[in-house]
Formats: C-alpha cells, structure tokens, sequence
C-alpha cells in the first residue's frame, strides 16, 4: 500500500488554509499578496529538500522585521498538523491484519515531515518513506512511484495507492498503480473493502495513549 500522509493521515502539514490562519494570528493579511508571490517562489524549493526551514520562514514572513520571532512562527506551523482520527487507527488495522507492507509517498518539507512522522508515531506502521525533501522528487513526478515500486519490489499492478490530490492519482495510474482518489473516510474504506481488505471494529489499532482518552469517554 502506498499512502499519501498530508489529507490522508494528517491534515496537510503547510496548506493555503495554514497560511490563512498564519495571516490572522499574526495580523499579516495586509501582506496576503507579498507573502504568496514569496511562497510561489520558496515552497517547491523547500519541499525538494533544496532549502531549510528557517530559510523559507525568512524569506517569506521576516524580509521586514516582525513583533515574533521565527521560533514563534515555527511553532504555529508545527502546531496545524493534527491527525485524522479514523484513518490513522484504520491503517494501523490494516496493516496489523494483512500484513501489508506500507509506502508513504509524500510530498513534505524535511522539517515538517520529520516532526510529524515523530509526532503521530507514523513510524510505526509504515515501512518506508519516499518523502519530497529526502529523495529530491516532487509529485507527480512519475518518478516518485518508481522509487516507491523500486523500494517495494512488487509489480505496479500489486499496489493499491492512497491518495486525496486527483494529479497524484493520474500520475500513478498512468504506471498501471491501482489508486484510490480519497475524498472521505468512508468511501476509502468501502473502495478497500472491494479489494478485500476490511476490518471490524474491533481490529482497528488505537495508541495507547488515545487508548486512555476513549477509556475515559
């Protein structure tokens, strides 16, 4: 299985509606226009592993000087990734029973992918990460999925992808990739469910510690 992360286990890690937010909480909606010519110019060098963090962070917000410092805002950027509770334990479900070997082919930003593989323990279900910052590719770049098919050593055709961007599905399926276009939890299970990979409620594989909080509930 190959698995987007941002819209599929995670909300998007640096997203139009991330930025919006960033605006207002730090009153820069006078400067929407500035900020997205910046962003247009930095972010696809960031996501290729091109730039750091701190460099895109500066020259998009601080090329004038700010009331917050960069610590602030990176902190705001970690703090919009939150998970998206039904997949995740649902993944984990799947994996758990079948014994899938799990890809995530992602397009990320090292800083931010690090942190939210640390953060959501996606480590420990999936076994490889073909992300934008570490291999130097971008979707859809087709050759995002031949690293990934590589990686796996299975054939196209025995691979079900996961993914919520319809050019990301184009790009796989024009590989003989058999993808799913994500638009909801539910449909995404049923579409699994037609491959024959269910699961009862029973199986699906909470944390521990979301384990405790439904405990509580």
């Amino acid at each position: 299985m190959f698995l987007d992360i941002g819209g599929i286990m995670l909300t998007n890690g640096w997203d139009r509606s991330s930025r919006r937010r960033a605006e207002e909480y730090f009153n820069l909606q006078e400067e929407h226009e500035d900020i997205a010519v910046r962003h247009e110019a930095f972010f696809d060098v960031y996501e290729l592993g091109k730039l750091r963090l701190d460099d895109y962070i500066n020259h998009v917000f601080f090329y004038k000087s700010r009331p917050f410092t960069p610590e602030d805002f990176k902190s705001f950027m970690y703090d919009q990734s939150k998970p998206l509770p039904d997949m995740l334990p649902f993944l984990r479900g799947l994996k758990v029973k079948y014994n899938l070997r799990m890809i995530a082919v992602s397009n990320e930003g090292r800083e931010l992918a690090v942190y939210r593989v640390k953060k959501y323990k996606l480590g420990d279900f999936i076994d490889s990460f073909v992300v934008s910052s570490f291999v130097h590719l971008r979707k859809p770049d087709p050759g995002m999925y031949t690293l990934a098919l590589d990686l796996a050593q299975v054939p196209a055709g025995e691979v079900v992808y996961i993914e919520d961007r319809i050019l990301s599905v184009e790009a796989a399926e024009g590989l003989g990739i058999p993808s799913i276009h994500h638009t909801s939890f539910e449909t995404t299970r049923d579409e699994l469910a037609r491959l024959g990979l269910r699961l009862e409620a029973e199986e699906l594989q909470v944390p521990a510690d979301r384990g405790a909080e439904v405990s509580k509930a």
